[in-house]
């Protein structure tokens, strides 16, 4: 870190492009917007004539039953979704219960629109690697038809030259096994009501008659006898109990088939509050203090109207706990947990304003009550904003936090700053410019002008950046550690 102007720092760009395929679909339910309609469907369906049946449904097979894994178990599922529509003692036949399930049943491309906004992390798995090498998973922001976002994963290896060797992507995709939690604690979904302003005497009067540990099931049967039998404003309770609801809906747990590649898992919305998108999942590899290792990822779950700061909890990228973040601190995009923990509570960057580089501990990973600003916009390619662009990486010379900043005409560029080991409240040194800012290439997306990180990664001493280009592809970038330490400037 010397202040002696210096060369340019030397940034590579590799050849590696990823790109979305429009090929890679998954399924979804299908309902029509007036749901009377969906006994209409039902009715003529039914009214198909055995031998129509039998054909219809085996050309859908024929169709289709090669762009997903389980077809069968699909329009299984998506029956199910409409049973209370079918004709009381209805005798379906197995062509007629598939062909039901077809039709409420539609593909949805995830990365027909973009694929971008990428974080990287080791893979669990190191074994079986040459010298020098390392296995990695990289988890990017796939968008689809209505911009509905969600995670995909890509894996492969870096070699002891940074080489990336990607794994092929598998032809079928994923989606999970839902478990809503098992348990919830009173008293912390009694404060996040209170954060979200939905804490009232109504609900007080719900949770007061359910233990400290409950489940989904006992709170719906909670408000069910509630509604049956009305104590307060109808018109409140309504408001109340959809609130509680969508707080009890947005805590879940999802889980793949183990034996799948990874490329197939794609955590989609299945909240109500996630229904617009889950975006910019920051992975990062955490270390407990008993050398225990856990994947966390922190992203913005969004509804169209309101965002809500979610958590991924996950040891084996199969299964996937996924939680709200709880706290006044959490109210804003871009949050990023350190690695570990530092003089025993955990830490965390974040933009509460919107503006500024913030940072905040906590005793529990789930509770976040204060922050503080860290770094403020200095140089004109950061004017508008600056945030943090994933997770802090650890050096001897202390933690490397890849920055992003918004200057005129919009033009988003990662820089770098440096914080202090022990006490990473304090900036030590930063690049006086951009460490990568769009190039003429780059520059055309759905969102012109942006490159954009959600983690890197250190491998070989350099730093490899996974980056989106203007929200519709991403690339990589590589910078040699030491020189990017060395083009810093001491701050303080």
């Amino acid at each position: 870190m010397h202040p002696e102007k210096r060369k340019k720092l030397k940034v590579k760009r590799k050849a590696n492009k990823i790109v979305g395929d429009t090929s890679r679909v998954i399924t979804r339910l299908h309902l029509p917007d007036k749901r009377y309609r969906i006994s209409k469907i039902i009715q003529r369906i039914m009214s198909l004539s055995e031998t129509a049946a039998e054909n219809l449904i085996a050309q859908i097979m024929i169709d289709f039953s090669g762009r997903h894994q389980d077809i069968g178990h699909i329009f299984e599922r998506h029956l199910n979704e409409v049973k209370d529509y079918l004709p009381r003692d209805a005798m379906l036949s197995a062509d007629q219960r598939a062909l039901i399930g077809a039709y409420f049943t539609k593909e949805y491309s995830i990365e027909s629109a973009a694929l971008f906004n990428p974080s990287i992390v080791p893979h669990p798995d190191q074994s079986h690697l040459k010298k020098g090498s390392l296995r990695f998973i990289m988890s990017l922001r796939a968008t689809g038809e209505g911009h509905v976002s969600s995670i995909v994963f890509r894996s492969g290896i870096l070699d002891r030259y940074n080489t990336f060797i990607f794994d092929p992507i598998s032809d079928f995709v994923e989606t999970p096994d839902l478990q809503l939690d098992a348990f919830y604690k009173r008293n912390p979904f009694q404060l996040k009501l209170n954060e979200m302003g939905a804490g009232n005497e109504i609900t007080a009067h719900i949770l007061n008659q359910l233990p400290e540990d409950f489940t989904y099931n006992e709170l719906i049967e909670k408000i069910g006898i509630l509604r049956a039998k009305p104590q307060f404003s109808e018109t409140n309770q309504k408001r109340t109990f959809k609130e509680m609801r969508w707080l009890a809906d947005s805590n879940y747990e999802v889980s793949f088939h183990p034996d799948h590649h990874i490329s197939e898992r794609v955590i989609f919305p299945v909240s109500e509050n996630e229904s617009r998108g889950i975006e910019d999942a920051r992975f990062v590899q955490f270390f407990n203090d008993n050398g225990e290792v856990v994947y966390y990822a922190t992203y913005t779950a969004y509804n169209g109207i309101t965002i809500l700061p979610q958590l991924i909890e996950t040891k084996d990228f199969i299964k996937f706990n996924i939680l709200t973040l709880n706290g006044k601190a959490v109210q804003n995009k871009g949050m990023a947990l350190f690695p570990r923990k530092i003089g025993g509570r955990y830490a965390m960057l974040s933009r509460q304003d919107g503006e500024n580089n913030h940072i905040m501990f906590s005793d529990n990973i789930h509770f976040w009550q204060e922050s503080q600003i860290i770094q403020e916009p200095e140089y004109p390619w950061e004017f508008m904003q600056i945030g943090n662009c994933g997770s802090p990486l650890e050096t001897n010379e202390g933690w490397i936090v890849l920055t992003h900043g918004v200057g005129p005409m919009r033009q988003y560029c990662i820089s770098a700053i440096l914080l202090d080991l022990e006490n990473p409240t304090k900036i030590i040194a930063r690049l006086n410019e951009p460490l990568l800012a769009p190039h003429e290439k780059e520059r055309e997306g759905y969102v012109p002008n942006v490159v954009y990180s959600c983690g890197a990664i250190i491998h070989n001493n350099e730093l490899v950046i996974p980056y989106a280009m203007s929200d519709i592809n991403s690339g990589i970038a590589t910078v040699v550690v030491n020189e990017l330490l060395n083009h810093m400037r001491a701050v303080g």
